[in-house]
């Protein structure tokens, strides 16, 4: 509260003094007016304090968003934020599962429920100076699986584009670059965006970037995925991860966002590229191109927070790329796939003298990766998803949440298991 009272007591003083200026009388001896350039300078922080004060109001998870630079998170983007040398970051998570005892048809699920130390990320990056640096992403998964997630050069052209090269995140969804547990509601990550749009994607490539007040893009070219390793769960398996990655097949993304209004991010992302890499079947070169497209939005105002995601994918000669992973039956990846999730939450302490967030909030969730399939493959019910969750997300200061939510699954075969999570989150 002081620092927004602080705001405001500038912000009132400089439109004053910009006001006093403006009708100052002119010098009689010379006609001259007031000093033009002075006007514009006050004008500029007074509008520039302005937004400030409005992100302010809107809520401190806006602030702490708005500190997110060229597609990736608060403690991602750090190195960004400084004149030279190392910046240090990272993040983390605990995640609990409590699995049912039945599925939806009364049968014994046989899921035995888990205490996973998910995440611990370490974020490196150097500024080398106003032109160049570097960025990375460290990754320890389940406390012993070691990853490079993200690790590229960034060359500015000027204040609003730039030339990146390396291990690149795919720029398509909400989760895949923005993937800070205390960024997003729930304790898992959505299921579409790990089926559909198999988070987190990342594959070695190149590509520009840029942004200004008002909008962000980025266009990236990548080694593409491997179609051998798609299921009938979708295409999560084929990502490559940069190591040693076929490159026959590269693949094209691109996303444009609007972030001109402060809280709001809403966009469109898009990728298409071959997953064959060469490779032939009976003696007959495979297709098998993928499209993956989605829209999103995220919006924070006031202790509001809504989310919602719409993506698709379509694979050409699916067929052919079963046959080349030796799947048949329903075990086929399919043609078409769809999937949409929408999250609602609010801070019921905004406005109060805590100085905490506490979000109840529920999503709804309903995937389906085999929406088409190849002639000659049929349709497994249980790829056809929804997801119900209940939640309620504490804040003890922005980088720190922990997430309880139930989740509620259901498919057309009837074998879905509810869930019930927590989840210890943070990032710095």
């Amino acid at each position: 509260m002081n620092r927004r009272r602080l705001v405001r007591h500038a912000v009132v003083s400089l439109a004053l003094l910009a006001f006093a200026t403006a009708v100052a009388p002119t010098d009689a001896a010379t006609q001259t007016s007031p000093d033009s350039a002075r006007i514009a300078e006050l004008e500029r922080r007074l509008d520039a304090m302005s937004r400030e004060l409005e992100r302010l109001d809107l809520g401190e998870d806006v602030v702490r968003a708005d500190s997110a630079r060229f597609g990736l998170g608060p403690g991602a983007s750090k190195v960004y934020q400084i004149d030279r040398g190392v910046s240090i970051g990272g993040y983390g998570e605990f995640l609990y599962e409590n699995y049912a005892d039945e599925r939806q048809d009364g049968t014994p699920s046989g899921r035995l429920d888990r205490l996973d130390a998910l995440r611990a990320i370490i974020y490196v990056g150097y500024k080398f100076d106003d032109r160049f640096l570097f960025n990375s992403e460290i990754e320890v998964e389940h406390a012993d699986e070691i990853f490079l997630e993200f690790a590229y050069l960034d060359y500015q052209l000027s204040d609003e584009i730039g030339v990146r090269a390396g291990m690149l995140l795919a720029p398509l969804g909400l989760v895949n670059e923005l993937h800070e547990p205390p960024v997003f509601l729930g304790s898992e990550r959505p299921v579409t965006e790990q089926r559909i749009i198999p988070t987190t994607w990342r594959e070695n490539g190149f590509g520009v970037f840029g942004g200004n007040d008002r909008f962000s893009w980025r266009v990236y070219m990548m080694n593409a995925l491997d179609g051998a390793d798609f299921s009938a769960m979708g295409v999560r398996g084929g990502r490559q991860k940069g190591s040693k990655a076929l490159a026959e097949d590269f693949g094209f993304a691109a996303r444009v966002d609007f972030t001109g209004t402060p809280g709001l991010l809403a966009g469109l992302s898009a990728y298409s590229g071959g997953t064959a890499h060469g490779r032939e079947v009976d003696g007959s070169p495979v297709g098998g191109r993928l499209d993956i497209w989605d829209a999103h939005v995220d919006y924070r105002s006031r202790g509001v927070w809504l989310r919602g995601l719409i993506a698709g994918a379509s694979i050409s000669e699916a067929a052919e790329l079963n046959a080349l992973a030796g799947l048949a039956g329903n075990e086929g990846v399919g043609t078409g796939m769809l999937g949409w999730v929408v999250q609602a939450g609010y801070d019921v302490l905004r406005g109060t003298t805590i100085d905490h967030e506490l979000f109840p909030y529920v999503g709804y969730e309903r995937v389906n990766t085999q929406r088409d399939v190849a002639p000659g493959f049929f349709v497994d019910p249980a790829t056809e998803e929804t997801i119900t969750s209940l939640g309620l997300a504490w804040k003890p200061i922005p980088q720190i949440i922990v997430k309880a939510d139930l989740q509620l699954h259901s498919n057309a075969a009837d074998t879905g298991v509810n869930q019930w999570n927590v989840n210890l989150g943070w990032l710095f």
